[in-house]
């Protein structure tokens, strides 16, 4: 505390004035005691001080106790930001500083005046005898002491329950937002694909075409409306497939060859398929013909991310509803492949704005899960999110599905392997990576919930998840039992 005979006029008394025993009468903790209780406040000093003066200043050991016979003081605390905060004042007739002094801690604020004020000051010694020979005194203090930390208590549960509304709220808005954004691109793409297949119509429709090539395109069009959802082809097996594709196309001079290559390959559309094609079509037109199914099949996989986003959004919204009922979701059977496939789809632009590499080994024939609780395709969100942010540009994802048993009671499990080649986890933050609003990305761009919601929905499912972590390797390793029965067979 700032030394009093530099700030305050100050005057001892053996004993307490009628003047400033009428003020003690007013103090409501006081206002129970007898006057000879009263009397064992004699020998404190009154001080005085001026507007603006400080009293205490946060940080400096604690030696006052304090009762604020006039005027207004004001409670400073300072934040990192390197700024004071306004706290709530301290009030005529109100009594303060035993707070540090019973617990032998620093001052937590600076009291500053913000008017003239008057205080009935006592040191450690003339303290302490107050709370060893006079019990009324002592009662009077230690209960004003419960009281003001009930309500400092009250205060900082509320603002923690705010701090958790405020980072759930981000959370889901980061959530809401990769559908959404998906969303708004298909629907972006989709308007350019209507544009070109009405070009390429208007082309066509000045063109007399064959009973032939009329079936054939017929016959492509039927293909391509036939494929409900893309082929979940492995990284080695597409890359493959498309680089033949483009290779026969090339030969067969079609424009944008590696463009179009991709989308046909992805409804099972190889040089076999196109064989109608390039023998009914000549060279001028048979651009235009691929074109055209190249855009009709974008088409509906643009339509298919719209819907898959929107039932995105909507699964999100039910899980906000849900969230108070946690773990009593109605049980629900997943693809897992499917639900995984999905989530690709929907953060493929980030993997587009890094240039990153996602190798895919998703086992076929992959038993279908009973999930416990909705949510499930949240794991996949958050821990390719995860993977993405750590990923240098130009970086490498690896997603792996497959069944082992476990070695603990030999029950069949599906795995499911998330890997990146970022610069991994630190040592000292990977026991905490799964507690709630822990994060170890900066502040602004992580909000510490994701891995915690990972866990959470992980166990609710009876499954576990593991990682490790060193520079150039971080795996996450989700594991659910294919035998899982209701909460109530599991407890039973």
């Amino acid at each position: 505390m700032s030394n009093p005979s530099q700030l305050v006029q100050t005057k001892t008394s053996g004993k307490i004035s009628d003047e400033i025993f009428a003020k003690l009468r007013n103090i409501s903790i006081l206002s129970t005691l007898t006057d000879e209780e009263l009397r064992c406040l004699e020998g404190a000093e009154v001080i005085r001080l001026e507007k603006d003066e400080v009293l205490v200043r946060q940080g400096e050991v604690a030696h006052y106790f304090w009762i604020l016979l006039d005027g207004e003081l004001r409670l400073l605390q300072s934040v990192p930001e390197g700024k004071e905060m306004n706290l709530a004042p301290i009030t005529s007739g109100t009594a303060f500083g035993e707070v540090p002094l019973l617990s032998n801690t620093p001052n937590l604020v600076s009291v500053r005046a913000k008017d003239a004020a008057e205080l009935l000051q006592f040191d450690e010694e003339a303290f302490w005898k107050l709370m060893t020979s006079c019990p009324g005194v002592r009662k009077a203090i230690l209960g004003n002491m419960a009281m003001r930390i009930q309500k400092l208590q009250s205060i900082a549960v509320q603002q923690e329950k705010m701090a958790s509304l405020g980072t759930l709220a981000a959370g889901l808005m980061h959530e809401l937002n990769n559908p959404g954004a998906a969303a708004r691109r298909a629907a972006s793409q989709l308007r350019e694909n209507l544009l070109r297949m009405h070009e390429l119509s208007a082309k066509f429709s000045k063109t007399e075409l064959s009973n032939e090539q009329k079936q054939c395109i017929f016959d492509l069009q039927e293909h391509a409306l036939a494929a409900k959802q893309p082929l979940h082809l492995n990284s080695l097996e597409q890359s493959d497939a498309e680089e033949a594709l483009a290779e026969w196309m090339e030969e067969a001079n079609i424009e944008n060859a590696w463009k179009m290559a991709p989308t046909l390959v992805s409804i099972g559309i190889d040089a076999k398929e196109l064989k109608c094609a390039r023998e009914e079509f000549p060279d001028a037109t048979l651009s235009d013909a691929l074109g055209w199914l190249a855009a009709l099949v974008s088409s509906m996989q643009l339509v298919a991310t719209i819907e898959e986003s929107i039932g995105r959004v909507s699964d999100l919204v039910l899980a906000v509803k849900s969230y108070a009922y946690e773990g009593k979701g109605q049980r629900q059977q997943v693809d897992i492949n499917k639900s995984i496939h999905a989530t690709l789809l929907i953060l493929g632009h980030k993997f587009r704005e890094k240039e990153i590499v996602v190798e895919k080994e998703l086992a076929s024939e992959l038993p279908v899960f009973q999930a416990q609780c909705s949510g499930l395709n949240q794991i996949w969100t958050n821990l390719l999110d995860n993977a993405i942010d750590a990923a240098s540009p130009q970086g490498h994802i690896k997603v792996r599905t497959w069944v082992e048993k476990t070695l603990n009671d030999g029950r069949p499990e599906i795995c499911i392997s998330i890997s990146d080649n970022g610069s991994g986890i630190p040592t000292e933050c990977q026991a905490h990576i799964f507690d709630p609003f822990y994060t170890t990305k900066p502040i602004g761009v992580g909000t510490g919930i994701g891995l915690g919601i990972v866990h959470r929905i992980v166990e609710q499912n009876g499954g576990v998840i593991r990682f490790a972590s060193e520079p150039g390797n971080t795996e996450f390793v989700v594991r659910l039992p294919i035998d899982n029965p209701p909460p109530q067979e599991q407890a039973s």
